[in-house]
């Protein structure tokens, strides 16, 4: 019988830029360069973990966030001296810039000033009309977006007791509050988040925000845990909501290095079909395994999130489904009988090879597939 024709994963079309959605249209807001909601693909965003006032360490992290893919990036603003160090982050970098505030005025006008390209602020800790009016009518005089970051663990005291009772009706009511009083000011480019660390309650807050208001969702769970956690925590939640059509850009928020942040986003979007980003495959193991799998899938993946194109690379253990995923994927290698076999664009390359020249042959093909058709 003649070997099936080798058909990529990812045939060469565009994937589509949203799901179907029984709820209303969103408006569109431009962050920098991205713009958000309408009929736009949903962004990919993370947050870094540096002292903000670090100017090279915070470059470096968002450098290393964009060669990953991440496309809007977010830093925190905790003080005077962080403030101070926006201008020079912004000049060193091509993301557009998020500047997140907490409790202090003053800090989101000094973020503005430094010609950030979105605030965050919290409902939860600028809350009164008097605090929060400089800030809304420099965001309107600039045309400069802002997200209202509605979260579960910083509700507005008045609302404490409508959150032990429901949830839900919290954090919406006061999304809708703080959303009104920057539309009294002007103020129209407006991204909204509603967060909690349980995902039910993360979704339903969503669903209703949505059901009731057409500003544009920024999505996630918010505190989902580290690693493994914090993954599947957000992908089921996250997942959710894309699903319905809902999420116009997303963070998975993870306890760690703020790049696995952007390898699980990607994964979400590339598995729901609204993106091509590159695939990894690779064997649970068992005692069949002819090599140490999660070690050399790790360090092929490593190779791939520099990717900004679909490949799909299999690494397997042994013969028993390793042929059949590595004729499916674009590169292939699989143990067998103590030696490796590599596969290009589903047909045998190379046999009989040992492991560090199989995976480096392997790299060598990842490398050369970043420019080619």
């Amino acid at each position: 019988m003649a070997p099936a024709e080798y058909k990529p994963l990812f045939p060469p079309t565009l994937p589509v830029k949203r799901l179907p959605s029984t709820y209303a249209r969103r408006r569109e807001v431009a962050i920098g360069s991205v713009t958000i909601g309408g009929d736009n693909a949903v962004a990919v965003q993370s947050m870094t973990n540096t002292d903000t006032s670090d100017v090279d360490a915070t470059v470096a992290q968002i450098r290393r966030l964009e060669e990953v893919g991440c496309e809007i990036v977010r830093v925190a603003v905790p003080d005077r001296r962080s403030a101070e160090a926006l201008p020079a982050i912004k000049e060193a970098i091509s993301l557009p810039l998020v500047a997140d505030i907490h409790f202090n005025p003053e800090l989101a006008l000094a973020a503005l000033e430094a010609g950030v390209d979105k605030l965050r602020l919290n409902p939860g800790n600028i809350s009164t009309r008097e605090r929060l009016e400089p800030i809304a009518r420099e965001l309107a005089r600039r045309g400069t977006p802002v997200r209202v970051g509605a979260n579960a663990g910083s509700i507005p005291s008045d609302l404490k007791i409508v959150y032990e009772r429901d949830p839900v009706a919290a954090i919406v009511q006061g999304a809708h509050r703080y959303v009104e009083m920057l539309q009294e000011f002007g103020v129209s480019n407006i991204v909204v988040a509603l967060k909690s660390s349980d995902v039910p309650t993360t979704v339903e807050s969503y669903r209703k925000f949505a059901s009731e208001c057409d500003l544009p969702l920024h999505i996630g769970i918010t505190e989902a845990g580290p690693g493994i956690t914090g993954a599947a925590r957000s992908a089921v939640g996250i997942g959710i909501l894309l699903t319905e059509g809902l999420g116009d850009t997303l963070r998975v928020s993870i306890s760690g290095d703020p790049v696995d942040e952007i390898t699980v986003c990607r994964e979400i979007l590339s598995c729901l079909g609204l993106a091509r980003a590159p695939r990894l495959i690779a064997c649970p193991t068992c005692a069949r395994a002819e090599f140490d799998v999660p070690a050399v899938a790790e360090r092929i993946r490593g190779e791939l999130m520099k990717l900004q194109r679909p490949v799909t690379v299999a690494v397997m253990g042994c013969v028993v489904n390793g042929p059949g995923e590595a004729e499916e994927a674009d590169l292939g290698l699989v143990g067998s009988g103590g030696k490796f076999v590599l596969y290009v664009r589903g047909k045998m390359a190379a046999k009989d090879l040992e492991l560090d020249e199989a995976v480096q042959r392997l790299i060598t093909k990842i490398d050369s597939m970043e420019t080619a058709p």
